[in-house]
């Protein structure tokens, strides 16, 4: 297709049309049609400033959207000996949000009066698109930037040259994102969601940050801890990274001052587990901090013998109205759930200024809850270990200190030898199962206790919002599984802060994701579905897609991005990544 201008020597004025050209079968000479009539020259002029450039472009668009390819196929062509034809184009998306947060732009700008010659900002976002669609060390992720239709003009070694740099910009980007995330989505802040998780280091010998510690996945290598925090919505604000043998309890207070001081934060509720529920961080929250509030578990069975007669007496629980999974409330109670709550104070241990503790009261309301489900399923999950005490009681030769961990809490009469770790029965003193132990532990299988500060607060509220805790656990666990944050690769500090930074951005991106689709499926979906977005060469400056689904369609609504054509050319494809970056 064309623009055909016809003059008219009568009227002395010119008429625009857009034509399209064809050859009849046994015609020599080629055929044309009129396919759009536009009017005169000197009518378009008002409405347009350049009519003939306007139109002469709409008519190459037009060509490309309605004129097939014509491919010449070769059966018995080769693939190239090395090399891969296939390139992803769904990380568009991970593009749009990058550029939204205006994180290009930062990173650009930081490196400004820097004499870098190579764009930082760039590889950056190969770090955080190939940490969420093909996590991998920094080599693997320089050597397949060709997946992807950007111009990733730089070398490996400027890949390892730059995290020094991420490394100074930590805390900057994280206020940057945070800034950004209020403006443009409107931050919630009147929960704050805090969990405390660790990542192992492949490594024997510590150092100031890799301290061997107490790690949550039971392995020895030395660990490095992380406290991450989380608006009302889910989002990630802002993480601290800690030595490996700091332990949890440790790490709110700092966490706390800097989202008050740094990120101007009014009054907020912390919504923790019982972690970091200490007497330390509840007076702290309650009266040094502005008094914010929290929302924190209890422990049960670590609690005082009057709080126990408390949670076992039954003369003042109630069942709520049961709740279909859709969220529907029927009008009859719920027999395996029941609820009670009283306000009442409760004695804390504080640290005193020149050591030492002191007793110090704090007015709470305490929430207890019992679920038939958490009952069945703490007895499932305490039954291998039930079963391996049994065992040790009757082969106890074939355990040692070792491989008895766990199932020693309900053994009696246990001797180990404290430089074999051989168990002893030389004596007589053979192991005998601890019955009263497991009967005192299973009476309270099923209960659940949560204090807050919120005494004015009904009782779905503080459960309904601890629940809400289940996003950082979620986002956690993110981090160790679809973005692979370990093991980790690189082992300097500065290193090892750039790491973690991208993963940071890249989690916040992942619940973008989730939350733009609605979250109508979960992150592993969605990242297959992405990474499914992909196409072929077939041929020059031709791709075919052969991709499509409910969550494609979804991505493509959400971000404006269209993913249902099977065939694009390049510019077009290079189109789509530039309205991605407005």
């Amino acid at each position: 297709m064309y623009l055909r201008q016809n003059y008219n020597k009568d009227t002395g004025r010119t008429y625009l049309l857009i034509v399209q050209s064809y050859r009849e079968k046994g015609r020599k000479n080629p055929t044309a049609k009129v396919v759009k009539s536009l009017g005169y020259l000197d009518t378009l002029e008002k409405e347009y400033e350049n009519p003939v450039e306007h139109f002469k472009k709409i008519a190459r668009e037009m060509n490309e959207e309605n004129f097939p390819a014509v491919i010449e196929l070769n059966i018995q062509e080769q693939l190239p000996a090395k090399g891969a034809l296939r390139m992803n184009l769904g990380y568009a998306v991970i593009v749009k949000l990058f550029y939204e947060l205006r994180l290009h732009a930062f990173f650009q700008n930081r490196q400004r009066h820097k004499l870098f010659e190579y764009n930082t900002a760039s590889i950056m976002l190969l770090l955080v698109i190939s940490r969420l669609l093909s996590p991998a060390s920094k080599k693997r992720t320089f050597e397949d930037k060709t997946r992807y239709f950007e111009r990733f003009d730089f070398e490996l070694y400027d890949v390892y040259r730059s995290l020094s740099h991420f490394a100074g910009l930590a805390t900057e980007t994280q206020r940057h994102i945070h800034k950004q995330i209020t403006e443009r989505y409107g931050r919630k802040t009147e929960l704050v969601y805090y969990d405390v998780t660790n990542y192992y280091f492949e490594i024997d010998e510590e150092d100031d940050l890799r301290k061997k510690g107490v790690c949550k996945e039971h392995r020895p290598d030395p660990i490095v801890q992380m406290g991450l925090t989380m608006d009302t919505d889910g989002i990630p604000i802002a993480y601290k990274l800690y030595p490996g043998n700091d332990n949890d309890v440790t790490t709110l207070r700092p966490m706390l001052r800097e989202l008050k001081t740094e990120y101007n934060m009014g009054r907020i509720i912390v919504v923790a587990d019982k972690g970091i529920n200490s007497g330390d961080n509840i007076y702290y929250m309650k009266t040094d901090n502005d008094r914010d509030g929290y929302v924190i578990s209890f422990s049960v069975r670590g609690a005082s013998n009057k709080f126990k007669e408390y949670v076992l007496d039954q003369t003042e629980y109630y069942h709520p109205k049961k709740k279909c999974p859709d969220g529907t409330v029927l009008d009859e109670p719920d027999e395996t759930f029941k609820i009670k709550s009283r306000c009442d104070v409760r004695y804390i241990n504080v640290s005193k200024t020149g050591g030492g503790k002191m007793l110090k009261p704090v007015e709470e309301k305490q929430v207890i809850f019992y679920s038939k489900k958490y009952a069945d399923k703490a007895k499932t999950e305490r039954a291998e270990t039930v079963r391996k005490a049994h065992e040790l009681c009757s082969n106890p030769s074939r355990y040692n200190k070792a491989t008895s961990y766990g199932a020693a809490k309900y053994v009696k009469n246990l001797n180990v030898d404290k430089e074999t770790g051989e168990i002893l029965t030389d004596k007589g003193n053979y192991p005998v199962f601890d019955a009263g132990k497991l009967a005192e532990e299973e009476k309270y299988d099923g209960y659940y206790a949560i204090v807050t500060s919120e005494m004015d607060r009904s009782d779905d509220w503080v459960i309904q919002t601890y629940r809400g805790l289940w996003e950082i656990e979620e986002a956690l666990k993110i981090t160790k599984s679809e973005l692979e944050t370990r093991p980790v690769y690189v082992s300097r500090k500065d290193h090892i802060e750039a790491h973690f930074l991208s993963c940071f951005i890249s989690l916040v991106i992942a619940r973008l994701l989730e939350k733009k689709i609605g979250l109508a499926f979960p992150l592993p979906r969605i990242i297959e579905a992405i990474n499914n977005i992909s196409c072929s060469a077939e041929d020059k400056n031709l791709y075919l897609f052969d991709y499509r689904s409910d969550i494609s369609n979804l991505l493509g609504d959400a971000f404006g991005t269209d993913f249902t054509r099977k065939r694009l050319r390049l510019n077009q494809i290079k189109n789509i990544l530039a309205n991605c970056k407005k």
